[in-house]
């Protein structure tokens, strides 16, 4: 009788990860509703318990590197378990890489983008090499010649692993190496040079800091040229089908993303080509960065559903005190608050990438949009990611605290995105610096937040005066970066959810009747109605 297995919620698996009310709204609205049907169809591969199983495995058999053969010779190789590579091949075969950018569909950006929200929910590492494949091509088309000869291989639905001549393959993955141990954040800082060949290539010398997904085939680097700080692209293999120079120092032993592997890469007269203008090499990269920004605001809002529909389930098949936790007061209201965090984030992002699809397609008011609320999205929603996943690992108790619930992976995975392309303070003072520069770009937020609500109306009043405050902007710059995505997302929730959850949001995130902790909701708020709507 001791071992008798009761009042245990069932494993959740065999469910459709899409099928989340506020992200096929936002699919159909922004403009993608044409790829709903695919988009179910992958929803039910993420909640698969084999695709669960593959998720696991990749991270508990962590990439190895490979430096040397057993001859001696330089490999410089990451070695992934074969679910690693199944992970990789079902989001590459999917369109979640570079294939939007091959497909005329108006949508096809914010098809992609829901799609990498919900596979991303089965694992997340895995998405880095994906993202980064998908940020590339704007930056590379810096370069007609270069783009003509790789980009039909970036977006191209093949995963094909392995380090071969680029044009051999049947498709292509691309990393990105900004970031030295010297400078971080501060690019411009890098010591890594760039010489011009006779051959009309460079030879890069430097080691960078990190450089994720060093099994990619295509990376674009700075480096500093005669010139300036420029940037390069730079094949693991050569046309010729000669490998390139570089030298993998070390894997890094990170807190999560650990089924990813991140370097150390050194380069020694490494061959490159010069993307862009030269010495204009933060501009022409930023195209990147921009996309794997988005990313990052997407991926945070995955996550967060995914410690939300844990939480639920858990609350609605576990018993306490006589009766289902789902039902009890203070547990429903902190499923409640949670599941308001959620919607906003997602709503946001999925706006977001409506605005990226429109500004590819000639939308000059979303391209001025996307480049304030880009940054300001990632600065708020990759913040808001960490404590989403604590409080509803917490709603687990002890169940959500050992791995085979799958909380911890998510808790470590967590802060990842509000540190990668710019950690908090790089992103508030971005925000700063489109306002200064573009001044279109906060015209066009304003157009964005309309009223219709007591709660927003003050806020975007309490807003505009801050922002026409001039002292000490850099001091009071995530506080501002903060109230605007507040408001951003209260604007969102007002014109496209129910009722119960833009008020309960506005109410609290803007009225401030809410306690510093998940679960303070005011009493006047629908709590049921916003927790049904949550409930997968």
């Amino acid at each position: 009788m001791t071992h008798e297995v009761f009042n245990q919620p069932p494993p959740l698996t065999g469910y459709d990860v899409a099928a989340d009310a506020a992200l096929t709204a936002a699919v159909e609205r922004e403009g993608a509703g044409w790829a709903t049907g695919d988009l179910h169809k992958l929803g039910l591969r993420a909640g698969a318990e084999e695709v669960q199983r593959w998720a696991d495995e990749a991270n508990r058999n962590e990439p190895r590197l490979l430096t040397h053969d057993r001859y001696g010779h330089r490999l410089d190789e990451v070695d992934f378990h074969p679910s690693w590579h199944r992970l990789m091949d079902t989001a590459v075969a999917h369109g979640l890489a570079g294939a939007a950018w091959a497909d005329p569909r108006p949508g096809a950006h914010v098809a992609r983008a829901a799609g990498f929200f919900v596979w991303s929910q089965a694992e997340a590492g895995h998405a880095c090499p994906v993202s980064m494949t998908y940020a590339v091509v704007p930056a590379l088309r810096h370069d007609a010649g270069l783009a003509a000869l790789y980009e039909p291989l970036l977006t191209s639905r093949s995963y094909d692993p392995g380090l071969r001549a680029p044009a051999t393959k049947s498709g292509l993955l691309a990393g990105m190496g900004m970031t030295e141990k010297q400078g971080g954040s501060d690019v411009r800082a890098n010591t890594t040079s760039a010489r011009p060949g006779a051959d009309g290539t460079w030879r890069l010398t430097g080691h960078k800091w990190f450089t994720s997904a060093p099994m990619c085939d295509l990376f674009l680097v700075l480096a500093q040229a005669p010139g300036g700080l420029s940037c390069f692209l730079v094949p693991r293999v050569l046309p010729d089908g000669a490998r390139n120079t570089f030298r993998i120092q070390r894997l890094k032993d990170k807190l999560g993303n650990r089924s990813n592997a991140s370097s150390e890469p050194e380069f020694d007269d490494t061959v490159a080509w010069l993307v862009g203008e030269e010495g204009q090499g933060v501009r022409t990269i930023i195209e990147m960065v921009s996309m794997t920004r988005l990313d990052c605001v997407i991926g945070s809002a995955s996550g967060m559903r995914a410690a939300l529909v844990q939480a639920i389930h858990h609350a609605r098949h576990r018993s306490a005190f006589g009766s289902p936790l789902i039902g009890k007061p203070a547990m429903r209201n902190v499923l409640a608050d949670l599941a308001l965090e959620s919607e906003a984030a997602t709503v946001l992002a999925m706006r977001l990438a409506g605005s990226v699809d429109r500004a590819v397609r000639g939308d000059a008011q979303e391209q001025a949009f996307r480049r304030l609320a880009i940054p300001v999205g990632k600065f708020w929603v990759c913040k808001r990611q960490p404590a989403v996943v604590g409080e509803a690992l917490e709603c687990l108790g002890g169940n959500g605290y050992v791995e085979d619930s799958g909380l911890p992976r998510l808790y470590r995975d967590a802060p990842l995105n509000s540190i990668w392309e710019g950690s908090g303070n790089v992103q508030a003072l971005d925000v700063l610096r489109a306002i200064g520069r573009s001044p279109e770009s906060l015209e066009a937020f304003f157009a964005e937040v309309g009223g219709g609500d007591r709660h927003l109306d003050e806020a975007v009043r309490d807003l505009r005066s801050q922002l026409a405050d001039g002292t000490d902007p850099e001091v009071r710059a995530r506080r501002l970066v903060e109230r605007m995505a507040l408001v951003l997302q209260a604007s969102l929730l007002l014109r496209y959810a129910p009722g119960p959850v833009a008020d309960a949001f506005c109410a609290s995130r803007l009225g401030g009747d809410w306690g510093h902790t998940f679960g303070t909701l005011p009493a006047g708020a629908d709590i049921a109605a916003i927790v049904e709507r949550a409930a997968a």
